[in-house]
């Protein structure tokens, strides 16, 4: 069993509140990620769950047992750090079993529990070497099999692909979910990456300036933001924002753009200043006609799809994602459509007002 849940949890350094009414329920099973900026608290939030950093108020319970003071030791967790902390001395075999020799267990049951763990994370044939002799990509696995034989109720991570290259963090994010199905454990992930996130998570908690700004599955997060912020986090390139206001019969009226009557948006819910947002896929474009026209100041030519980076006078810069497009280039006029179906509106406290 691994349920994790968090009632109320806060953390302060001094008069400095870092994490307020944090309520989670993480399933047992379940692949959860904290995603947010730097600073926003996601790592303090792993660290508290674990027991390496104090709780200042509120409680934290693991399979339904409050833990909130006990020690790191006791609560049944693994963590796997951003850095491997492997020992450079002994060999593959001997990191991975260290913590179950310092707990004395028989040498027959260390010996299964190590070729248990090398055989799902594919590090049999390595057994012997020192972690000097290995890849970076390899170096965490073993980091993660040290943590699989300990047979915790969850398994923390903490940024742990950051100091991968970018072909090694898809592979070792591909190894991960794998990982996940195999052993059918709770796992708990940071990561400031949204790709990440988005790939890899059952559900996301969206964390900001120490708040939970929403706690959701990857494609709620992106169709049905709940503000702004998490609006613009999730997705790449982000969503793009125009300033708005309410328009003539229930409408949204852009600025210096169209009047667009979008689903779910009730006149009572509108404010006199608001954002309308959409995504850079869901903007239609042409040669010739659109609700906007701007000049294209950047082309990003990725072959599969081409970035736009449009400058509209009265909005500033527009992103489009136009799939296979190889027509347009720097410096042409291009004309935009706004779907309705496609829009978000925000009012002017930043929260969303749609209604699906």
């Amino acid at each position: 069993m691994g349920e994790i849940v968090l009632r109320d949890v806060e953390k302060a350094f001094g008069e400095v509140s870092v994490l307020r009414d944090i309520n989670l329920s993480i399933k047992d099973g379940e692949f959860v990620v904290f995603v947010g900026p730097s600073g926003c608290g996601k790592s303090t939030l792993l660290r508290m769950i674990t027991g390496l950093e104090t709780v200042t108020g509120g409680e934290i319970l693991i399979d339904g047992e409050d833990v909130t003071h006990s020690k790191p030791s006791t609560r049944g967790l693994a963590m796997v750090f951003q850095s491997y902390a492997l020992f450079p001395h002994i060999s593959v075999r001997d990191n991975i079993a260290f913590g179950l020799k310092i707990a004395g267990l028989p040498k027959a049951e260390i010996e299964a529990k190590v070729a248990q763990a090398s055989s799902i994370l594919g590090l049999d044939a390595l057994l012997d070497r020192k972690p000097r002799e290995l890849s970076g990509g390899q170096q965490q696995r073993v980091a993660i099999g040290r943590a699989i034989v300990r047979e915790p109720a969850a398994f923390l991570f903490d940024e742990p692909l950051s100091n991968l290259d970018a072909a090694l963090r898809v592979q070792m994010r591909l190894e991960l979910i794998r990982l996940h199905e195999r052993l059918e454990t709770t796992m708990v992930y940071v990561t400031h990456d949204q790709v990440e996130a988005m790939t890899m998570a059952d559900r996301i908690v969206v964390l900001e300036g120490g708040d939970i700004q929403q706690f959701d599955t990857p494609i709620a997060l992106y169709d049905r933001p709940v503000n702004k912020f998490v609006a613009g986090f999730i997705g790449s390139p982000k969503m793009n924002f125009m300033p708005a206001s309410p328009g003539a019969g229930g409408s949204v009226q852009v600025k210096n753009g169209p009047s667009v009557t979008i689903p779910g948006v009730h006149p009572d819910r509108m404010t006199a200043e608001m954002t309308l947002g959409i995504r850079p896929e869901h903007i239609r474009y042409s040669h010739d006609t659109g609700d906007l026209n701007g000049r294209i100041l950047v082309e990003e030519q990725l072959g599969s799809d081409a970035f736009l980076y449009v400058e509209v006078d009265g909005i500033g810069m527009v992103t489009v994602r136009a799939v296979g497009e190889r027509s347009f280039h720097n410096r042409q006029t291009i004309h935009l459509t706004l779907p309705p179906e496609h829009c978000h509106v925000f009012n002017s406290a930043d929260q969303r007002i749609n209604q699906d």
